[in-house]
């Protein structure tokens, strides 16, 4: 039987073998057993390079999906390097790449585009030699890791969340342990989830990485805060133009899952996360996809399963949940994102219009697909009144 590490360099190689290369930048990875995984992240970062010193040279702005990009990429650079290192295959990334990735992440911005500083120095740009290389061609595979302390971040009905940095990369990471007394169906609604959330891809979801079925726990990217936690500290100087961003990132997220045919039937204040960087941007992330369901499954059990702590009083049972039940905690949440406050305040505004009609009593007025208010959502400006707020 292969070892944890065996499979997870098997599931790195198969990631890359799906991702096109160009011959150029092929030929420059022939000899390296990872050389395609080598030959992809080049070229894409030589992609974004190109576009970023033609931005210095022009405009001065990287647009916002190319910026959200590069923020992804980065993140995979960093991760996917760091398993190689725990697998003891030692790579090193050309010193020119290593400062332009430093000097970038600074000012990328995951929405809205990202400014290009006015002293920002043209990246030198690696045509025809490996910008990744070995240190080693000798892969050691090691069934023992060192023992890394973990810290309690928090808890759930099925799992308790833990934290740890990475000794190696200085990167911080999360890991979801199920409870021992977890009942068989539990469990594997566990190990479920995991399986969902692997096959996501996606800026504004939680990204995770490997499930270790001797402690039934999965590694996932470390998030700072809950969307309640975030607000709450920053409710009183927090701007409508901060808020509209959180709010629209929420939604192209939970978009994205109804895109691919799930309902995340748990949305709430504590399953909404975010990063949160030192130059004040944030990234949303949605997480604990426990109850997922996928809408063209009729599986569901039976009531007991609604531990959703924001649920439509208009839902009965779960056989029945869909998109106009999933629309009332998306507008509670949208609630709490421009006001900070635990519950819905009937108004006259622009915002409360919008979220009247996602919690509307009548189902028939709501709104029927996330794409829809999204628009509604992109086209709100602060007024004097909501400015400061």
């Amino acid at each position: 039987m292969a070892s944890p590490i065996e499979l997870m360099l098997s599931d790195l190689k198969a990631k890359y073998q799906a991702q096109p290369s160009a011959p150029a930048f092929s030929r420059l990875y022939e000899d390296d057993a990872f050389g395609h995984m080598f030959a992809v992240l080049h070229e894409r970062l030589n992609n974004h390079f190109d576009a970023i010193n033609d931005r210095a040279r022009t405009t001065r702005h990287y647009w916002a999906e190319n910026s959200r990009d590069l923020i992804g990429l980065i993140r995979e650079v960093e991760e996917d390097l760091h398993d190689l290192s725990r697998a003891g295959v030692d790579v090193a990334v050309a010193r020119e790449y290593q400062e332009a990735i430093k000097r970038c992440k600074p000012w990328l911005s995951p929405s809205g585009g990202s400014a290009v500083p006015e002293d920002f120095d043209q990246i030198e740009v690696i045509r025809y030699e490996p910008v990744f290389s070995q240190a080693s061609t000798v892969i050691k595979l090691h069934k023992q890791q060192a023992s890394l302390k973990l810290s309690m971040v928090g808890e759930g009905s099925y799992a308790h969340v833990y934290s740890y940095e990475d000794p190696d990369y200085g990167i911080k990471f999360a890991v979801k342990r199920a409870k021992k007394s977890l009942s068989e169906r539990d469990l594997h609604r566990f190990k479920q989830e995991f399986a969902v959330m692997k096959r996501l891809s996606f800026p504004y979801v939680v990204e995770v990485y490997k499930y270790d079925d001797t402690r039934n726990e999965y590694r996932m990217e470390f998030c700072d805060a809950t969307l309640r936690s975030f607000i709450a500290k920053r409710n009183a100087k927090m701007s409508f133009a901060s808020r509209k961003r959180v709010a629209l990132q929420f939604l192209y997220g939970i978009n994205y899952l109804h895109s691919k045919d799930l309902l995340h039937r748990d949305i709430s204040l504590q399953n909404v996360l975010l990063k949160v960087y030192e130059s004040g941007a944030v990234l949303v992330k949605l997480s604990d996809f426990g109850l997922v369901k996928d809408k063209t499954s009729d599986f569901t059990r039976t009531t007991t399963e609604m531990r959703g702590t924001i649920r439509d009083p208009l839902l009965d049972n779960f056989k029945a949940y869909n998109v106009t039940n999933e629309m009332y905690s998306i507008g509670w949440v949208l609630s709490y994102i421009f006001t900070g406050k635990e519950s819905l305040h009937p108004s006259t505004n622009e915002v409360d219009e919008i979220i009247r009609r996602c919690v509307a009593n009548d189902p028939k007025q709501r709104y029927t697909a996330v794409l829809d208010l999204i628009s509604d959502v992109e086209q709100l400006a602060a007024t004097h009144t909501e400015a400061p707020a």
